[in-house]
């Protein structure tokens, strides 16, 4: 055998994939649009995986430095403000421009990139608002 253990194990089926309705259903493009490859790929720069992580690097420096000037409570304090913020949204077919959390993390007098160019109105991600609310609340 040639192939070894290691493409043996990339080659079989995990019990999680053959689900009644999950290994024969269809790529829902409603929901998921249009399937890619480059999703699959390895990052095409170095710095590639850096800057999808900036913003999760930065709150864990932030929070080693208020822990140590501060203590335990300062960065456990801010966590539970985040999760606090995280959970309070609107609707999925409404834009949330997610002032709170920019508060939290001192973004709110910041103008960036997604400031300018992720204007609301000009989304392609409208949908009807009965499908999404179903599909949030797990009725389809």
């Amino acid at each position: 055998n040639s192939r070894g253990t290691a493409s043996l194990l990339k080659d079989s089926i995990s019990f999680t994939d053959v689900s009644a309705s999950g290994l024969f259903e269809g790529h829902d493009l409603l929901r998921r649009g249009f399937t890619s490859v480059k999703n699959e790929l390895l990052p095409s720069h170095p710095l590639e995986l850096t800057e999808k992580n900036f913003q999760l690097n930065q709150d864990k420096t932030n929070f080693a430095t208020l822990r140590n000037i501060q203590g335990i409570h300062a960065p456990l304090k801010l966590q539970m403000e985040f999760r606090a913020v995280k959970q309070v949204q609107r609707l999925p077919f409404l834009h949330s421009s997610n002032m709170a959390m920019d508060i939290l993390r001192g973004n709110d007098e910041c103008v960036g990139f997604e400031d300018i160019l992720n204007d609301p109105s000009q989304s392609e991600v409208m949908g009807e608002p009965h499908m999404m609310m179903e599909h949030k609340l797990g009725l389809l």
